[in-house]
């Protein structure tokens, strides 16, 4: 048997999950290697958890998510009008599979954001494309690919994504031109993917916020036809001491 060169394989060490095992076990005494099944067993199973694991990581950096906050980092009480069980229930596929909404509203400092991104990054980790854009940012992303002529490649860019964050709708008055869009988007993404938006703003009040009555009619039936509503309670988080 040709000997084993550490050297030459060390350089492909880090790109899979089977040269790792292929490695490991050619470096153990020859009588504790694995016959030829097991070791075939191990390395797909060390491809799959590598192949899985990138996903992951490649996920959540094309995500731009503001928070890298877990699920179970999010504070639920009474208090805040958020149990336990619907952090969890958000957590998982289900509400993406079905294609349905999410609306999360309360005051500054209340855990918009937080609870947006953790849900955010609960999708990449079961495999899902995300985007987080703060209203803001949408709006400016939305100006500057109007005036460079990519404004097409944005809008496809943003339809296979199987979940869009909106963080801190009515925080900016909405130009006519992302009035437009922000119905184009979600037209297209109605009733195949999932749409998250957090707003200080009450959801009926959102009608007069975008204040153009066709198009406040079109983007709200849109959003709330199948939507979890969540309104969070209680002081700042912000001015909780770390």
């Amino acid at each position: 048997m040709a000997r084993f060169d550490r050297n030459r394989w060390h350089k492909y060490s880090e790109i899979t999950g089977t040269n790792r095992t292929v490695i490991s076990t050619c470096q153990l005494p020859i009588q504790e290697q694995q016959n030829i099944h097991e070791l075939l067993a191990n390395m797909t199973q060390a491809e799959i958890e590598y192949r899985e694991e990138t996903k992951t990581k490649r996920l959540l950096k094309s995500s731009k998510l503001r928070y890298n906050v877990l699920p179970e980092q999010i504070i639920c009480n009474e208090e805040r009008g958020l149990t336990r069980e619907q952090v969890l229930r958000l957590s998982d596929s289900l509400f993406l599979e079905k294609s349905e909404n999410i609306l999360i509203t309360g005051a500054t400092g209340c855990g918009k954001s937080f609870l947006a991104c953790a849900i955010g990054r609960s999708a990449c980790m079961l495999g899902y494309k995300t985007a987080y854009f703060s209203m803001s940012n949408f709006i400016e992303n939305l100006a500057q690919t109007r005036l460079d002529g990519t404004y097409l490649k944005w809008i496809k860019y943003i339809s296979n994504q199987h979940l869009l964050i909106l963080d801190d709708f009515g925080l900016k008055p909405l130009t006519p031109d992302a009035r437009l869009t922000l119905l184009d988007i979600l037209e297209d993404r109605y009733g195949k993917s999932c749409t998250i938006i957090t707003s200080q703003l009450p959801i009926e009040s959102w009608y007069n916020f975008i204040d153009e009555p066709t198009l406040a009619d079109a983007i709200l039936d849109r959003l709330t036809a199948s939507a979890h509503r969540l309104t969070l309670k209680g002081k700042s988080l912000r001015t909780r001491k770390i």
